[in-house]
Order: structure tokens, then sequence, then C-alpha cells
């Protein structure tokens, strides 16, 4: 990822878009051999078998039909993942009474749109319960969002009343649409001011969105060395201007397995500068993932896909041990032992020991280990890690990266969560264009729970130097993304491991573009920073509003009023465009700041630095500290050191600014 800084807002938008469904496998990828044929597991090894199996895909044809798949490729390139494939079968074999299978539940479609609401966040629509929160997101949701949860809540309540349940409210009754307004289909957008929150007392006024807002940008499909630029600024959902046709959905188009074929992207920074996950505060976090699954849903919406989750029921696992025990036990055991740990000790040692020793080895995550080392090790780790008596030098390189992937294929649910896979599986069989595919990508990111996030993101990062050591090791992006697609996306169902193994397939175009497109993933996209901002101001109104109608409060009011004998002092003696920023843990511990338009974040820094140094050990402390927002309209906000201060101020003049650490 290149990123080039700005001065301003740079606004981006998409080429007119028309996705073609993409097939993921020719016919060879899925045969189906009966245990009586001549090619039939005890009468050959395994990747003699497997290449039996891609030669002779004439003679078997496929358990799917081509239409529901997503990109032909050669067939000699699969070789590598149908050999991970089996390998992973013949050790699910040994150790199958083990294993935990994830049931995936039906549910009627009301259910379904009822679970929806819920996890974005307003499942005061389906209690009817005081709705502070849920009207404070919907009060920053753009037209494309709106309507995804109208559509949601339509369907939700029409469920009900065939059902002859509760009573539900009418969706006018929830975004304040009267008489005079349009109609539900023409998707109003609620009219804001400046600072994203409408005029107290009043009801909505809907404003028409201007579908020429956003430009055409687009590359030609035989130009992939052209970088294209990415804009975090604007809505994905709010720039697609055209719904594909049906006819043109189903086209088949192939992916070329070559590096360059996938589009190089620029993200340019805006005023405000770029965001990962980990500069966000908890709460935050969690309004972005509301923000994230509405959008998302927009999205799809737009692009005439419709948006299916899994409904499964929620996996035990195991409560102690390392392998097959949940993320978020794993690692509620390991902060007993490190504080703050956020990626399970095992996994980091794992990628420590390959990172030290195994990056150039041949093959490496290719070439399987001993399957009885392999099984030994990890019973050893199991009795041995927590009491630093394993001896890791006895580890081969080959075996540490059988036990990586065997970790993570043990996880009692996907890295990338189950629920979520048909999503997952939709970006790559219904949309044909990189950007397009990448944004989704990225949305679904936004969506997953901390443990997953941080524990992928570290996964990610050793593929990339897995792949940066190619010349030696001799794995391209295409090799490890054949490998690590079945270990990540074929899950334990009650369901045919063939069905399994087709979904995991489809998805080895997804592990390329997690592994490629890694640093614009982790990025928050400044749309649902906006949105958050918005968010917590609705917030505040909303409790403002209530103070002041607390009659015990109105009279404590009026009673300071009545005892007031002087003009009362400004609340801050601090003029306009001037901050007073905080560096506790040094000498120099508050300065005044008179903000320009250009300072930057690094500039106070490159200040605070300059006042602490004089050869003193503190000026390396302050070298390594980051500028923080907060309290205002954000929780906790870690500021690029590219980001303008004065914009940064205005968006969030009620702030406190604070230098110190940033949390790793």
């Amino acid at each position: 990822m290149e990123i080039k800084d700005s001065g301003s807002v740079v606004l981006t938008a998409y080429h007119s878009y028309t996705p073609s469904r993409i097939p993921v496998m020719e016919k060879s990828f899925t045969p189906e051999i009966s245990a009586s044929h001549p090619l039939s597991r005890k009468s050959l090894p395994r990747c003699r078998r497997i290449n039996r199996m891609l030669s002779n895909e004439s003679l078997h044809p496929p358990g799917f039909s081509r239409s529901n798949s997503q990109a032909s490729v050669d067939s000699t390139s699969m070789e590598d993942f149908w050999c991970e494939v089996e390998s992973i079968k013949e050790n699910s074999e040994e150790g199958q009474d083990e294993q935990t299978l994830i049931d995936i539940k039906p549910a009627d479609e009301g259910e379904l749109e009822a679970e929806w609401l819920q996890d974005v966040g307003l499942s005061t629509l389906i209690s009817g319960a005081q709705e502070e929160d849920g009207a404070a997101l919907l009060s920053t949701l753009t037209r494309t969002q709106a309507a995804a949860v109208q559509k949601r809540y339509n369907t939700y309540t029409q469920t009900m009343r065939k059902k002859n349940k509760h009573s539900v409210r009418d969706v006018r009754d929830i975004f304040g649409v009267n008489e005079s307004s349009p109609t539900i289909d023409t998707v109003p957008v609620p009219l804001v001011s400046s600072n994203g929150l409408q005029g107290p007392g009043k009801k909505p006024i809907w404003k028409a969105v201007n579908s020429n807002s956003c430009l055409d940008f687009g590359l030609e499909k035989d130009t992939p060395s052209i970088a294209e630029e990415l804009s975090f600024e604007l809505s994905f959902s709010e720039c697609i201007t055209e719904v594909p046709k049906e006819k043109e959905s189903q086209k088949i188009q192939k992916f070329k397995k070559e590096d360059s074929s996938l589009t190089k992207f620029i993200v340019r920074k805006s005023r405000f500068g770029l965001s990962e996950v980990e500069d966000l505060s908890v709460e935050d976090l969690k309004k972005i993932r509301y923000l994230s699954l509405i959008e998302l849903t927009a999205f799809y919406d737009a692009l005439g896909i419709e948006l299916k989750r899994n409904r499964i029921e929620k996996v035990k696992g195991r409560e102690n041990g390392l392998f097959g025990v949940p993320l978020t036990v794993l690692l509620e055991n390991d902060q007993k032992k490190a504080p703050g740990t956020k990626v399970p000790l095992i996994f980091q040692k794992l990628l420590q020991k390959l990172e030290e020793t195994g990056l150039e080895t041949e093959g490496i995550l290719r070439v399987p280990g001993s399957a009885s080392r392999v099984k030994n090790l990890r019973q050893e780790l199991e009795t041995k890690f927590y009491d630093d008596a394993f001896d890791w030098h006895q580890v081969r390189n080959n075996d540490a990266a059988g036990l990586l992937k065997m970790f993570i294929r043990d996880l009692p649910s996907l890295l990338f969560t189950v629920e979520y896979l048909p999503a997952f599986i939709a970006l790559v069989e219904r949309i044909s264009k990189i950007k397009l595919q990448l944004q989704a990508l990225h949305l679904l990111i936004m969506l997953l729970p901390d443990a997953n996030r941080d524990t992928a993101k570290a996964f990610l990062t050793f593929l990339k130097k897995v792949i940066a050591n190619e010349g030696k090791n001799k794995m391209s992006l295409w090799n490890v993304s054949m490998i690590v697609a079945p270990n990540l996306f074929i899950y334990k169902g009650k369901r045919s491991n063939q069905e399994e193994m087709q979904v995991a397939a489809t998805t080895a175009h997804i592990v390329r573009l997690l592994i490629r497109y890694q640093d614009i993933l982790w990025t928050v996209p400044a749309f649902l920073i906006s949105q958050v901002r918005k968010m917590n101001e609705a917030a505040i109104n909303n409790t403002k509003k209530q103070l002041m109608f607390d009659k015990s409060v109105r009279k404590l009011l009026r009673r300071k009023t009545m005892d007031r004998e002087r003009p009362e002092r400004p609340e801050s003696d601090i003029p306009e465009g001037v901050i007073r920023v905080y560096a506790p843990l040094h000498s120099k511990v508050s300065m005044a700041i008179q903000l320009n338009s250009q300072t930057k974040a690094k500039d106070i820094l490159a200040r605070f630095h300059c006042e602490n140094s004089h050869g003193s050990p503190s000026s390396i402390k302050v070298q390594s500290q980051s500028l923080y927002e907060i309290g205002g309209n954000i929780g906790q906000h870690c500021l690029d050191p590219d980001a303008y201060m004065l914009d940064v101020y205005h968006a969030n003049p009620q702030a406190e600014w604070v230098i110190k650490p940033k949390t790793s």
C-alpha cells in the first residue's frame, strides 16, 4: 500500500460497475472418487493421488454447479490446495472424536432480521423500549444505510404480523416520516447540521442525494500496473451508482494467479490522516462494528446481492489447554500470565519460531512435517508450555508450521467467523472488480471480534514475511494462498466435507486479497469514524435534553441563577485555535499551542521532544509517544502524525489532548 499526503480531502468515486459471476473452480477441482475406484485413497500415495485427480478431471464431474462458483484457473495450479485438503482430512480422521462440530441452525426470515437489528445496535426497534442509542445511530446513517435498515425492519414487521405476534411499529414512526414526506421506497436521508445532528424537537427533513456526486474512477482490465486511488471519506455504498443486470451477473470470468494481476492501490491521506483499529477506544470500536454491518448490508444491497449469514449454535470448546480452545478463553488464561495479551501466547511463540528460523526454509507451510512428531509436540506443549519447560530448539521448521496450521484449524469457530462465511463467499462469487471486492472485505474485517482481528493480523503479517522471502523459500503469494485457504475456511460442520471443500476452494482468492492488501484492511474508513462522532454527539445531546427536563435539575439551575451575584467567567481562558497539550510522563507536563492550517500532530510531538530533550533520557520516551484526542465526541483516538490539528480541533473542540505511549 502506498500512502500519499495531500492538503485536502480526496473524493474518489467509482467506475460504472457491472459485476460478473466468477466461478471458483474448473470441473477438475472437486472430483468425486468412490472407494472402489482405481484412484481411491488406499491405492495411491497422497500427492500422486492428487496429481491423478487433477489429470483425470474429465472422468469425474464436480458435485456442484459452475454457476455457483467463482473463478476458474489452471487445474495444476490447485495441486497445493488439494494436497493440503487431503492432509487436513487425514489428520482430522485421527482425532475426530475430540472435534467439536459446528451446527448451522435453520431460521426464518423474521428471526434473521431480528438478529441483524440486534447486531447493529438497534434492538430497541424490536423491544419497543426507549431508543436513545438507537436514535443516535439512526441520525448518522447515509441514504443507502437508512434504506438497508428500513428494508430489514420492514421484513421483520411483516413476518411478525403474519405470525400474529405482538404489535410492531410502522417504520415511518421510527424514521420520522410524515404525510408530506416521500414514501419509504424513495430512501430519504435525514438532513443534518454541520455537526451531524437534527434540530431539537423537530422531525427529520429529507433531502435528495445527487447520484452524480461520485465521479467515475476506474482502470481498464488489462492495465493492472496503473495504480488506483482509494478514498475512505465517502461511504462505499453511496458510490455505487449502477445495479448489475441479472444476465451480466451470470458471466464467467477467470482470475490470474500472477501477482501482477492484482491492482495496485494508493491510499491518499485526508487532512485527518489515517486511523487503524487499535487507535480507537473499545466503546467506539463497538459502534464501528454496528455501522460496518449496516454499511456492508447497504453495499451488498446496492450491488443486488443478498447478504446471508449462518445462524449457528454457540460452540463451547475446551476451557483449558492450547489447541481447540476458544480465542477469548485462551486469552483470558494468557492474560493471567501476561496482562494485556491480545494474541494467544502459543500462537505468538509459533510465529516467532518460524520467523527466526523458518522464513528461508524451502516449501515452508507447503511441505508437511512428520505427523507423529507434530502429534507428540502438541501433547508436550499442552503439558509444558505454561511452565516454560518446553524445548523449542527440538522443533523443526516444518513441524512448527504444522502446529501453526493445526492451531488455526482446531479453533472451535473459524478465525474469520462462520457467521459471515456466506458474505465472504459472495464477495468472490458475485463481484468481479478487485476494488469492490476489497471494499467488501474491508467491512468484513471491521466486523471481526477483537480476539479474531488481532490474531488474524498477526498471522497475515507473518504470511507477508514468508512471501517476502520467496527467492529462498519458493513460496509465492499464490502458493501461500492455496495452502492457507483450507486451514482458514474449512470448518467442522455437520455437513458433508465435500461442500466444505468447495467453499474453502472459493476462498483461496480471498486469502490472496487478505495478504496482499492487509495494510489497507486494518485502516478504519474515515466515514465510519465521522459517523461515530455524530453518534456520540447525538447521545450527548439526548442526555442534555433529559437533564433539562428533570424537575430537580431545573430547580437547582434556577437557584444557582438567583444566587449568582456577578457575571460568570468564561468556561475556558484558552482562546480559539489554541489547545493545551498534556504530557504527564515528562518534565514539561503541559503546553499551550497555537494551531494554524499547517500544524500537524507530529509538529506538536517534535515541539515536546525539543522542550524535553537537553540530553535527558526522557527525550527517547517522547519520541516513542503519540498524540491522543480524548473525550468530546470520541472516546479515545490516537492521531496519525500527519493529521492536521486545526481540522481535528474543529471536528472535536471539546477534546483533551494528551501525549502518551501508544498501546501495542
